[in-house]
């Protein structure tokens, strides 16, 4: 039988976006084919049935989608086992061209870390682990209120909230990968992580870089902040000069720690604009729905409110930085004593969990990550893990370790 997303009791779309992928691509795999049910009828249907998960149905669920930063090889050998997801990478496979399964498993690393590759991987891998949460606690699922991705993962959230379907996400996602790779070779840029104390005044910092570009003979120079991530941590991206003349001088800017990340340019800047028109191009070509719950834009973390909107924002999202700690107060904004919230990371990592605690500690602890990295056979609840993120990955987030390519989230 096909992936459960087709059968699946909880029904957000995504699943209705798997099936029509699937019949395109030809497959004899069938599936449940009407449209997805409205969350309403969802959560009201959930509240009749007394169904397991009362409390996360009553206070709802949010799914957070993470980046190109979060990948490592091994990721997807512990969702292998669930129903429909070799199926998903079968289809990957089709679409991209390359075996994309073989390539996550086994590496070899330095091709998983180009962006050409590791953001279809993660990608896929999110969605995966969409269909391993639905396996283990559908309740989740049933009652989920929210969705956001950052960067790349705004397109597994758009597949998951039933915006898109998930074989022409995966091929928007493609070109968009292929076209960010090659801005990045144009031109000596990279991003540089930053923390800083609380009178760091970012955007001035970033201004005098520019100036010193200038001086060396730059045009146009770029450097500007690419990446809100919580208070007092920011990306700056741009040419290469520019992050070099910030980090002799971060003591003047009050930074306290700099870190150049292994990527190859200046995602989220000007300098992505040869990547817009690919982008732009296929996404005119791609249908696109009102999602079927709220789903939140980096560019203005805001919720998205039709295909039109979304179509223009994704494509903007490329050159504009990603408003990550902005949207964190957009979704978990509430009335003072209203409950947070069960908030799960699927996909990769546990970066996102980590930034959430640094935004929100009141809803990090409603925080629960979905692995995708092998697990104990047996053990249902091993890999679906609680709030109890280590302390380390935060650093590891601002300041990556080698086998994570842009180990910050980027693209």
């Amino acid at each position: 039988a096909m992936g459960s997303w087709a059968a699946a009791p909880w029904r957000l779309g995504g699943c209705g976006g798997l099936h029509r992928a699937w019949r395109r691509a030809g497959s004899s795999l069938a599936g449940g084919g009407e449209r997805a049910a409205r969350l309403s009828d969802l959560l009201r249907s959930s509240e009749r049935d007394g169904a397991p998960g009362e409390e996360a149905a009553a206070a709802g669920t949010v799914l957070l989608f993470p980046g190109q930063g979060s990948h490592f090889v091994g990721m997807g050998r512990g969702l292998l086992r669930y129903p429909g997801v070799r199926d998903m990478y079968r289809l990957a496979e089709k679409v991209l061209g390359y075996d994309l399964l073989s390539l996550c498993l086994e590496g070899p690393r330095a091709e998983l870390d180009r962006t050409q590759h590791c953001q279809p991987a993660v990608f896929v891998a999110s969605l995966a682990a969409v269909e391993k949460l639905n396996h283990r606690q559908p309740d989740v699922l049933e009652s989920c209120v929210a969705a956001a991705g950052y960067s790349v993962g705004e397109f597994a959230a758009l597949v998951f909230a039933g915006a898109m379907d998930f074989a022409e996400a995966l091929y928007a996602v493609k070109v968009r990968a292929e076209a960010m790779q090659k801005a990045s070779e144009a031109v000596p840029s990279g991003m540089l992580s930053v923390i800083g104390r609380p009178e760091a005044n970012y955007k001035f910092a970033c201004l005098e870089a520019r100036r010193h570009c200038e001086l060396l003979g730059i045009e146009n120079p770029v450097c500007e902040i690419s990446n809100y991530l919580f208070p007092d941590s920011r990306v700056i991206a741009g040419h290469l000069q520019a992050l070099k003349f910030l980090q002799e001088n971060a003591r003047k800017y009050y930074f306290t720690r700099t870190k150049m990340l292994p990527v190859s340019g200046a995602f989220h800047t000007r300098l992505m604009e040869p990547a817009v028109e690919p982008l732009a191009e296929v996404l005119k070509c791609t249908e696109i729905q009102k999602p079927l719950i709220c789903v939140y834009s980096n560019v203005d973390s805001k919720k998205y409110m039709h295909s039109k909107h979304i179509q223009k924002l994704l494509v903007k999202q490329i050159v504009s930085p990603v408003l990550w700690e902005q949207t964190m107060h957009s979704v978990y904004e509430r009335k003072q004593g209203t409950e947070f919230p069960y908030t799960y990371e699927v996909g990769p990592g546990k970066q996102l969990g980590a930034v959430l605690k640094k935004c929100n500690l009141k809803a990090w602890r409603q925080y629960s990550h979905v692995d995708v990295s092998e697990d104990e056979e047996g053990n249902l609840d091993a890999d679906v893990t609680s709030h109890s993120t280590p302390d380390y990955v935060l650093p590891a987030l601002a300041f990556p370790r080698s086998r994570r390519c842009g180990g910050e989230q980027s693209p």
